[in-house]
């Protein structure tokens, strides 16, 4: 015997008792999950998750109650409706294995062509089958017709049924006597001559001339669709050779009572239709994923030690702890409600059959603090500045003069820890995690509900001007005791501190407004603690809505680094470069040389662990794999060294000077250079493919020595007398070997004839002169090939992964930049324009746009993004 499932904590009775006195009327209030036991729910969810399902099932007793008339037996809509859903899905497989002959089961059930039919419990794979016996088993078969129907004479209420390679005898009908007597006489005739296979069931014996074995079925079709996992629902002891195959992953569903190797057990048909119909939805959701809020609509919540994103109806989608950088907590984002939210809107009550939208999302300006409101109500959501440096504090206040409804449902290490939750007086606290939670949240009466692995809480409170209602999710601390300070107070140093650092930027005339925005969000992904500095928010955003290009940018690159702190230095702030330098010299120290710099590391400093996949989750709109880490660790990418050395020589231009520790950090990258520069490697999109001598890399070498020189000459430091040579020799190469006359512009690499924004970098860092008609005709064969009405691609060739890509906001910026250089102004503030106009409500850009469903896409927010509209915006106010 398998498990059988404790009966449901949440309670079932009282639905199944309604099913038995009106089954018809109340089918459709019994075919929701809560119908079903919890730990049922729960491995149907996991089962749901494999990349290939196969669902099988039997007929009668299972797809279709059990009637007096065996002709009369038809399948619940509900079941074919969520067989035939099933059957719709990629990767996933439907089939009904009956002891049925397989034109009966045809005729009978009249299930839809995508569903797989295997007959006579498992012997018939299709209608021609009797063709194929051999002509011993005919005359076998006919002996057994005739041998049978002397058995079955004259008795009442027992009947034959004929099958191609079997005979069934059913006595469901005759009385028990009956019954029994003839059972006997099959039992000790027929049924013992050589080469009949017996099969009993309920009131049925079935004896075949050929193996007939609904496990060997089951096993056949697992083959044939290399199913990773199966469910098979039975009701009969024929099912039992089903069950006995199952393994692993699968999930064996006995319907009814009596002994079986299935997992579980439900009541009848009505719950086999509400598993089926729960599995399609789960199965759907896994694959497509839910609705998803549009990218850009999505709005970031910092304190400078963590992120957090927020729908726009106030959703808290996305959290990780204790870093950005660690697992999510929620993520909502990537895997729907079953992922982890927290989430607060208008109370549905009276008759409301949903949550009216908001009236609007915005930040409170000059701050990181986010308003969501609707009519009557008010959410204010912010993290708090100033705690323990190891604690994180998301603080969410509700106003307004209505009913507000919460749902808090933490969702440890992406989901793949079990939570309890336990009300106390001052809130809830959170169990199962390896940081300690709580939720403060004094007044909220909640209520826990259970999903059979995680807890959740829901409360419906009444929002007041006078007397807000404030939860506080408190990461990194078992305190539940109020605090120290009141919200306002609290709510004043969060906003104080980012409008005051906003006060001393120089803003452009240009867009300013959104500049500051996206200098917020800048230093929103800088870590105050670490001086690392993230690329983007999030992991596994897609560059294509169902694909598998989903990367995870919550680390600190050493390009992304330097250009973000670099944009924040020309608009006046320094902290962040000096601190990332800081960061980038303890990340040196553990290194036996400069050139042995990886293109990225933990927030930490440290090196990443292999990139993995969450197989759990869907993905954000189905597109999967949702990743973690990131394999371009592992790459060489020779452009990293030129980024460090640029914003060394733009801080020395604000401050006036070149800090000794700077200094050394600009000859380690110019020994880098020097040691690495003639090799190729995998460039500034990291593409998983050959390495190549890019254009871009070789450019960002020249500009390492470049700058190097410049600093030395400006700052009165001692330059290495090779370096100067070997800039020139760098220039010579790439002019040499990057220029292709027959495209008249220079390449992606100089193996090849493929364009690349980035190459767009031989005029704009100065390598040859804008003026060069070398360059023209790069800006002009780039915009031709790689621009697409508001952006840019960054290249059109096959990098080695399936599917396409939006255009990158940050190679519009680029192409931006070059037509300043070579005056074609008109065209840069209408691609300007453009981008401004794709950024979202609350002023954030993602990685990408896709012009033609005119949607953004990629990691979000994304500091290549950010720093693109802001050089953008600088030169154009000139």
């Amino acid at each position: 015997m398998r498990r059988e499932p404790a009966a449901d904590p949440t309670g079932t009775s009282g639905t199944e008792s309604i099913m038995q006195t009106h089954p018809t009327a109340q089918r459709s209030m019994a075919l929701t999950a809560e119908a079903l036991p919890a730990e049922l729910r729960r491995t149907i969810v996991q089962l749901a998750r494999t990349p290939r399902l196969l669902v099988a099932c039997d007929y009668d007793g299972t797809l279709a109650p059990i009637v007096a008339d065996p002709n009369a037996a038809k399948p619940l809509p509900e079941s074919v409706h969520a067989l035939r859903s099933l059957a719709s899905l990629p990767a996933t497989t439907t089939a009904v294995i009956s002891g049925r002959a397989l034109r009966d089961l045809a005729t009978l059930s009249r299930l839809p062509s995508e569903v797989h039919l295997v007959g006579s419990h498992g012997s018939e794979f299709d209608v021609g089958f009797v063709h194929e016996l051999e002509p011993q088993a005919t005359e076998l078969r006919t002996r057994l017709q005739r041998g049978l129907q002397e058995i079955v004479a004259g008795q009442q209420g027992v009947t034959l049924e004929a099958k191609p390679a079997s005979v069934a005898v059913h006595v469901r009908r005759a009385e028990d006597d009956v019954a029994e007597r003839v059972l006997d006489q099959v039992r000790s005739g027929p049924a013992t001559w050589d080469g009949v296979q017996v099969t009993e069931g309920k009131a049925v014996i079935e004896l075949a001339v050929v193996q007939t074995d609904k496990g060997n079925a089951l096993d056949a079709l697992r083959h044939q669709v290399a199913a990773t996992a199966a469910i098979f629902l039975g009701d009969d002891v024929t099912d039992e050779k089903a069950f006995a195959r199952l393994h692993g992953p699968d999930l064996g569903l006995k319907v009814g009572e009596g002994d079986t190797l299935a997992d579980f057990r439900v009541a009848d048909t009505t719950q086999v239709a509400t598993a089926l119909a729960f599995l399609m939805e789960e199965r759907r959701t896994w694959l497509y994923g839910e609705q998803a809020p549009p990218i850009e609509r999505l709005t970031m919540l910092s304190n400078e030690r963590t992120v957090a994103l927020l729908t726009p109806d106030a959703r808290l989608t996305w959290m990780c702890h204790p870093g950005p950088d660690s697992a999510a907590v929620f993520a909502d984002l990537l895997g729907g409600p079953g992922a982890g939210h927290f989430s607060v809107r208008p109370h549905g009550g009276n008759g409301a059959p949903r949550s009216p939208l908001p009236l609007g999302q915005r930040y409170v300006p000059g701050t990181m603090t986010v308003e969501t409101r609707w009519s009557r109500l008010l959410v204010t959501d912010y993290l708090e500045h100033g705690v323990d440096a190891h604690r994180t504090d998301l603080i969410r206040v509700i106003t307004g003069e209505t009913t507000a409804s919460i749902e808090f449902a933490p969702r440890p290490e992406f989901g793949q820890v079990p939570v309890r939750l336990v009300p106390e007086a001052g809130g809830l606290r959170v169990m199962g995690t390896s940081e300690p939670m709580v939720l403060h949240s004094p007044g909220v009466q909640w209520e826990i509900t259970s999903d059979g692995m995680h807890e959740s809480a829901r409360a419906v409170v009444a929002a007041s001007e006078e007397t807000p209602i404030v939860l506080e999710l408190r990461c990194g601390t078992e305190d539940l005791a109020p605090s120290e300070r009141t919200e306002r107070q609290r709510r004043a140093a969060a906003d104080v501190y980012w409008s005051e650092w906003l006060e001393t930027l120089t803003l452009p005339a240009v867009e300013t407004d959104l500049v500051g925005r996206s200098a917020l969000t800048l230093r929103g992904l800088c870590n105050t603690d670490t001086g690392g500095i993230m690329a983007a928010a999030t992991t596994s955003l897609p560059e294509e809505i169902g694909g598998v290009r989903n990367w995870d940018y919550r680390y600190c690159w050493l390009r992304d680094g330097s250009m973000t702190a670099q944009a924040l230095v020309t608009l006046g702030s320094t902290a962040e470069a000096e601190g990332f330098l800081d960061w980038l010299h303890r990340v040196l120290e553990t290194l036996p040389g400069p050139e042995r710099l990886h293109p990225l590391y933990s927030l930490q400093g440290t090196s990443l662990g292999p990139e993995a996949v969450i197989d759990s989750l869907p993905g954000y709109a189905g597109s999967r794999p949702v990743r973690v880490g990131n394999l371009a660790d592992q790459q060489v990418q020779l452009d990293v060294f030129g980024p460090v050395v640029e914003l060394v020589w733009h801080l020395a231009e604000v401050t006036g000077e070149v800090r000794d520790r700077d200094w050394q950090l600009v000859k380690a990258m110019a020994e880098a250079v020097s040691h690495r520069w003639f090799e190729p490697d995998h460039g500034i999109w990291e593409e998983r493919d050959q390495p190549r001598h890019h254009v871009y890399s070789k450019v960002m070498c020249w500009v390492t020595l470049d700058r190097a020189l410049k600093i030395a000459e400006r700052y009165g430091r001692e330059a290495e007398p090779t370096w100067g040579p070997l800039r020139d020799q760098i220039s010579q190469d790439v002019i040499k070997n990057g220029w292709q006359p027959d495209v008249q512009a220079f390449t992606t690499a100089y193996e090849g004839s493929d364009l690349d924004a980035a190459s767009l970098h031989v005029g704009l860092s100065g390598l040859i002169d804008p003026s060069d008609e070398r360059f023209r005709a790069t800006v002009n064969a780039i915009e031709s090939e790689l621009r697409s009405g508001s952006t840019v691609y960054r290249y059109r060739r096959d990098d080695g992964l399936p599917g396409d890509e939006g255009g990158f906001h940050l190679c519009a910026a680029w192409l931006i930049e070059a037509y300043l250089l070579i005056g074609r102004r008109t065209e840069a503030e209408e691609l300007f324009q453009q981008i401004v106009d794709t950024a979202g409500p609350t002023g954030l850009l993602a990685e990408e746009y896709d012009p033609i469903a005119e949607r953004s896409l990629g990691n979000h927010p994304q500091a290549y993004s950010h720093l693109g509209l802001i050089r953008c915006a600088q030169l154009l106010s000139r």
